[in-house]
């Protein structure tokens, strides 16, 4: 026969395995619902690439044909008719991923007969340019200006279209976020009580006070085993972004290398080329002209590759041992002119002492320098404050750099580090490329943090002594 105790946790765990069943019934449904919403932002994410590859290959072509007509070299002509077929292909691309969506396929055929009949006018005014002997004539000028204003409703077009997949996409995210944060609700949800149910019944079962301490006890054991398995789950997340910030670093210097190699050598044939040309006798000013143009920007093509490649590249470092305060005091009068230009409060909280780091010290300016400066110019002047902090976490050193500036947005922050990214008008986009580039040599990390209007907050990780 049953006792009342033993009834009541009978009950309890009954119930407490019903309410996990029911939980795991609604996680399943809440996670199809999840995989769903992950499908249709992967479309969206297909739509947005394509017309931006279509936009890229239509620019080409008509690059290609202007090439043609300005150059009369037939390589602008294969160039030409390689993206004319690319684009064709792109369109259907475009047309089958739309037909979902009325208002975007009713787009997509405004870009198909703009396009197409953007592509029958280059077609038109290549045709007319051998037609005329090779020269520019005035049916050619005309059909070029209609080509122009052709490009500017294609642009328009494609603007249009991207706009509202980017709205679906911020809104399929909002229900995607909504699907996760059920998910975890649920879950969090049928595991307290289910918990509470069974801590009942076990509670009922024990009426001894032996029994009751014992439960207690393994009641902390769980605690702390759960705050080991928090703190073992943040560090294999950290784990996780310093490996992915890896990751993409060597992948981005693979692809600058690639790059590299396969700019290096046409442009390296075109310089020889223009030597050689310059070299013969009996060129009017003009052609001197053009061919000191085309070895000018053949040089500054040239110098932009070496740029990439130094900054997506891992270094020989020249290590010594460095009070990480004095690194970091050492950084901050290289930038003391800028910090007084524009009046910015300074601010630091060093560690005492401070930590010691091996490192190459001159690099490590240059990659302390970099962030620094960009904080400075985020600030307004009389009105920025600039706060560094350099703390020492078991064999870590922490340092932060906060602004008060304008910010960034998250979209803005995923590409940071990103070669040839920039906000800055005449910038290059390759300093937090370097910062990075250094860091990483160091085997160290370094994380960024930003709200759009309320400042940044950039923290590097580097190993102690």
């Amino acid at each position: 026969m049953l006792t009342t105790g033993s009834l009541r946790v009978k009950t309890g765990y009954l119930t407490a395995f019903l309410l996990l069943l029911v939980s795991y019934f609604l996680i399943f449904l809440t996670l199809q619902q999840f995989l769903t919403q992950s499908k249709w932002i992967e479309h969206t994410d297909l739509v947005i690439n394509n017309l931006e590859t279509l936009s890229a290959y239509t620019n080409e072509a008509e690059g290609a044909a202007r090439g043609f007509v300005i150059l009369n070299d037939t390589d602008h002509l294969k160039t030409f008719y390689a993206s004319t077929k690319k684009i064709d292909s792109l369109l259907k691309n475009i047309d089958s991923i739309t037909s979902d969506n009325i208002v975007q396929q009713r787009r997509t055929d405004t870009l198909k007969a703009l396009t197409q009949e953007k592509l029958g006018r280059m077609y038109r005014g290549i045709l007319l340019y051998r037609q005329g002997g090779n020269i520019v004539t005035g049916e050619l000028k005309a059909n070029s200006d209609v080509g122009k204003n052709l490009m500017v409703n294609i642009r328009n077009v494609m603007e249009e279209m991207e706009k509202t997949e980017r709205e679906l996409l911020q809104f399929r995210k909002g229900k995607l976020n909504t699907v996760s944060t059920s998910i975890k609700i649920i879950t969090i949800s049928s595991l307290i009580i289910a918990l509470l149910l069974s801590t009942y019944s076990f509670v009922t079962f024990s009426k001894e006070s032996n029994a009751k301490l014992k439960a207690d006890e393994q009641a902390k054991s769980y605690r702390k085993e759960l705050e080991n398995k928090v703190k073992e789950l943040q560090d294999a997340n950290t784990e996780l972004r310093e490996l992915r910030s890896l990751e993409k670093f060597t992948a981005t210097g693979r692809i600058a290398r690639t790059i590299a190699h396969e700019i290096r050598n046409p442009l390296t044939n075109i310089m020889l080329a223009v030597e050689q040309i310059k070299s013969t006798p009996d060129h009017d000013e003009e052609t001197i002209m053009l061919l000191d143009m085309i070895n000018r920007n053949g040089g500054r093509i040239n110098h932009m590759i070496s740029d990439l490649l130094t900054s997506t590249k891992f270094a020989q470092l020249q290590y010594s041992k460095i009070d990480i305060n004095l690194l970091i005091d050492e950084t901050l009068e290289l930038a003391r002119d800028r910090i007084d230009l524009k009046h910015i409060q300074l601010e630091k909280d060093y560690c005492n002492p401070g930590c010691s780091v091996f490192v190459d010290v001159e690099k490590m300016k240059i990659a302390f320098l970099n962030v620094v400066v960009n904080a400075i110019e985020a600030m307004e002047s009389e009105k920025g404050v600039l706060k560094i902090e350099a703390n020492e976490d078991g064999d870590k050193c922490i340092i932060e750099i906060k602004d008060n500036g304008s910010g960034m947005n998250e979209e803005t922050l995923q590409k940071i580090f990103d070669p040839y990214f920039t906000n800055k008008p005449g910038g290059n986009g390759l300093g937090l490329t370097n910062t990075q580039n250094i860091i990483l040599n160091h085997k160290g990390s370094i994380f960024a943090k930003s709200r759009f209007g309320e400042g940044s907050i950039f923290t590097i990780v580097l190993s102690t002594v």
